[in-house]
């Protein structure tokens, strides 16, 4: 199923970025996610929303859908402005970001990551009393070499999926994995 366009079917559902309830009739976008009980459930989104949180998902929603979308040309720019400024969610793990707050503590110095500054997240495992579960962990983009890295391809799979899923300018994204390969200021 993926991403994808339709109608709403009823004037029950609401969006997932704004709140708001989605209009019978009213194209919206479904983004599949993952939940803790069950594989897979959708998640719906105005299309105008999806343009500027989820633009990646909204485009693979575009592609597949057959009929006439309004305001495409709007869609489409809106897209290009959320990429462009950074306002854009991540399209999974692991990525990079500039964060929020600065209550996040990297996973290999224990130092505080400030606010506004590029960290990078990885998918990493909690423990909550006798359960465990998957969650982000973050790291400054410097100590991520020195981190033991829990992917197949080490550093070079952390990479890739660093440039697919992080939706920053190419100028930041760039700076970021150099700073990544790079590894630790001496």
């Amino acid at each position: 199923m993926a991403n994808h366009i339709e109608e709403a079917k009823s004037g029950r559902a609401s969006c997932r970025t704004c709140k708001q309830t989605i209009a019978k009739g009213e194209l919206r976008l479904g983004v599949e996610v993952a939940s803790q009980f069950s594989d897979a459930t959708v998640q719906w989104h105005h299309l105008p929303c999806a343009a500027e949180k989820l633009p990646a998902e909204l485009k693979e929603g575009l592609a597949s859908y057959d009929g006439a979308v309004p305001d495409r040309a709007a869609l489409d720019a809106a897209m290009a402005d959320s990429i462009a400024k950074g306002h854009a969610k991540p399209g999974g793990f692991p990525y990079v970001d500039h964060a929020p707050t600065g209550r996040a503590k990297c996973m290999q110095c224990s130092e505080p990551i400030a606010k506004g500054t590029i960290r990078v997240a990885v998918e990493r495992e909690i423990e909550t009393g006798g359960m465990a579960t998957k969650g982000a962990g973050y790291m400054h983009p410097g100590c991520v070499k020195a981190h033991p890295l829990e992917l197949a391809g080490g550093l070079a799979d952390l990479v890739s999926g660093v440039r697919a899923n992080s939706r920053l300018p190419e100028p930041e994204l760039a700076a970021a994995i150099t700073a990544i390969e790079a590894g630790p200021a001496a």
